[in-house]
């Protein structure tokens, strides 16, 4: 997979691969997942914002993993090579064949139906509208990738900092112009064990995991960053760092300016609406104009991280297919754009199909349980290199030896074991996928051909 001629163009900058993660990442869930988080919590304030921590936590010791993955092999397909080389192509199948039918396509979904709801908030809309709404937003950010990478990132600069900039001016209001002292004690609630405490942190982490989604698709486009060794690394790490203070401070400010009991109202109405705390912020502080301010803020917010994940997933399905284990189609390069067009189109027919056929809810609970999976088995596979090839370069190591590795893989462990055990049938179909692209790559691919070293 050269980067000349044909090949792709490194036209990714650090601060283009910082706005390309924070873009993809900080999407709808900065906005309404904090009340679901209040709520697998007992309404605690002091373990919501631990989970936020912890969640942040893990993501970040995962990006120091695929930091030094990525720096290692700065290869188009991330997550994809480095399971397939450390362990089986058919696992680096396995994983693309779960992306291409639920998480890249479901992801995509999510983030379309999610803007589509929040333009609600402006502007009332029939299911059949919101659809149309979502699925116009996909096709247009699939074309604009389609034209090359250069103007998807220049999309994804541009949106970044247009939803940044709104939100940090709600925090600092809320942080230093809010008159509440929120309760932010780790006491246990009523009745609540130990036990219990430690099962409604982890619910309260898997809840956060969805807002911090989203952290390895930099990977994806390694081969289009200029230096990946010293920058792909960078971003990583720069942009899960600020952007679990971000959450945090966010947060916090939102509990410095609601009461307590105003919260709880809210989160425990059960109407979805009013699970965006945010909203309910500006408007205390600024009324009518904060609420419009903060509603178009969330769209934004939303349409910036469909289009980092509709320019990131297709890289993956490309690298598949150019090293013979998927559809050939796929692993082409448009011979004027130099991007995956193929991938991009049927990326984007998945995409509108699951929008079709699924709502907000349905969509994201797919997502989750596979997406966790393939992140630990990944995490993991930086042990293998390590066993396999002790002196192949490395311009980044993870710290400590193995120690953050391991803390990082058991954490997701963790939490996989949760979603299985707090959502069973949705697990099973979660698994189910990945399970048949074992079989199909067998099947069809299993061709004796290196995997994209």
């Amino acid at each position: 997979m050269s980067t000349q001629g044909t090949g792709f163009k490194r036209e990714i900058g650090l601060f283009s691969g910082i706005n390309i993660l924070a873009g993809i990442i900080i999407g709808s869930g900065i906005f309404y997942l904090g009340s679901y988080i209040l709520l697998n919590v007992h309404m605690s304030m002091g373990y919501a914002l631990l989970a936020w921590i912890i969640g942040g936590v893990i993501s970040l010791l995962g990006g120091l993993c695929f930091a030094e993955l990525g720096a290692m092999n700065p290869k188009a397909g991330g997550q994809y090579v480095y399971i397939s080389q450390a362990y089986h192509p058919a696992l680096g199948f396995a994983d693309q064949w779960n992306g291409l039918l639920i998480s890249g396509a479901g992801s995509n979904a999510a983030l379309g139906l999610a803007m589509a709801m929040a333009i609600t908030r402006l502007t009332a809309l029939s299911d059949v509208n919101m659809k149309l709404i979502a699925i116009g937003a996909i096709l247009i950010l699939s074309l604009i990738n389609y034209i090359g990478v250069k103007f998807g990132a220049i999309v994804q600069n541009i949106f970044t900092v247009a939803k940044v900039i709104p939100i940090l001016f709600i925090l600092f209001w809320g942080l230093f112009g809010g008159t509440q002292t929120p309760n932010l004690s780790l006491a246990a609630p009523a009745g609540v064990g130990f036990g219990g405490i430690l099962t409604m942190i982890a619910l309260g982490v898997i809840t956060s995991m969805w807002a911090y989604e989203g952290w390895t698709n930099l990977n994806s486009v390694a081969e289009e960053i200029k230096n990946p060794k010293k920058n792909l690394p960078l971003a990583l790490i720069i942009a899960l760092s600020s952007i679990t203070v971000l959450y945090f401070l966010f947060n916090l400010a939102i509990y410095r300016v609601l009461p307590a009991g105003t919260i709880s109202t809210l989160v425990n109405s059960g109407e979805h609406n009013k699970m965006f705390l945010g909203i309910d912020v500006a408007q205390n502080l600024m009324g009518r104009a904060g609420f419009v301010l903060i509603a178009v803020t969330m769209i934004i917010s939303m349409f910036g991280s469909l289009n980092g994940c509709i320019m990131a997933f297709p890289r993956s399905y490309y690298a598949v297919s150019a090293d013979g284990h998927f559809i050939p189609a796929l692993g082409k390069l448009h011979p004027k754009f130099g991007t995956p067009h193929v991938a991009i189109i049927v990326q984007c027919v998945f995409s509108c199909g699951l929008v079709l056929l699924r709502n907000l809810g349905q969509v994201v609970a797919l997502v989750t349980f596979a997406s966790i999976l393939f992140k630990m088995i990944t995490v993991f596979s930086v042990i293998i290199y390590r066993v396999k090839q002790p002196n192949a370069e490395r311009p980044y190591k993870v710290p400590l030896g193995y120690t953050l590795v391991i803390i990082a893989g058991l954490s997701m462990l963790a939490l996989l074991i949760n979603v299985l055990l707090s959502s069973v049938s949705t697990s099973i179909i979660g698994l189910g996928v990945p399970l048949s692209g074992l079989i199909i790559y067998f099947i069809f691919f299993n061709k004796k051909k290196s995997v994209s070293a």
